[in-house]
């Protein structure tokens, strides 16, 4: 009598099973180095915003939660594809000496500086509040190319103006000098109600986010 399993099409040929268990395998492989590629920034953000760092694991920073997003297309000037320091101030009280403001703009630059090499990733940025003119010694020491600054102006149009307020009083804390990401979404701040911020702990936290997340841009 003559065995007709081979030819049974109910029982899968040995064949085709080693070809869908090289199929899986190539998947999985596939999947893997995917992950490995993507982990540098899987991690990152998922110590910044998940595990949301606290007392001993930040030094001055306070994370925001969820982040807060710039108001889209309200200044001329894009904050987006570099990290940003910011800082809000009018222009009539950051004057030569008016230590608190002066003193402010001082550290941001100097914290850009202590970044070394990393330092183009980050841009720094003067939003003026009023429509007072900037002291010519104020723009001369504070303006792009000797210290990195960008200085802009709040929007004239009434709708975008409020925005740009309303975005800067989350949580009250429109004094403090922000840092957002390549986003332009607020995702840091530094408060400044207690006087200039520790510029050691300031540039530990810049340092240590610039290290473990690889994005922005260093031009």
């Amino acid at each position: 009598m003559i065995d007709n399993k081979q030819d049974d099409p109910l029982i899968p040929a040995a064949g085709s099973q080693k070809i869908d268990a090289a199929t899986k395998r190539g998947r999985i492989q596939m999947i893997l180095l995917l992950l490995i590629c993507a982990s540098p920034v899987i991690a990152s953000y998922f110590t910044f915003y998940v595990i949301k760092p606290q007392g001993g694991k930040t030094n001055l920073g306070q994370l925001v939660t969820p982040v807060q997003s710039f108001p889209a297309n309200t200044i001329q000037s894009s904050l987006q594809g570099k990290w940003t320091l910011l800082v809000a101030r009018p222009a009539a009280q950051c004057q030569v000496g008016n230590d608190e403001c002066v003193s402010i703009l001082y550290l941001m630059r100097q914290v850009r500086v202590a970044m070394g090499k990393e330092s183009q990733r980050v841009q720094l940025v003067w939003l003026v509040t009023d429509n007072a003119p900037i002291q010519p010694a104020i723009e001369a020491a504070y303006d792009k190319e000797v210290a990195g600054f960008k200085i802009i102006r709040m929007p004239d149009n009434k709708e975008e103006r409020e925005q740009v307020t309303q975005w800067l009083n989350l949580d009250g804390a429109s004094s403090a000098i922000h840092l957002l990401d390549p986003r332009a979404d607020r995702m840091m701040r530094f408060d400044t109600s207690q006087g200039t911020p520790d510029f050691k702990k300031f540039s530990k936290d810049l340092e240590k986010l610039l290290k473990w997340n690889p994005i922005g841009k260093a031009n």
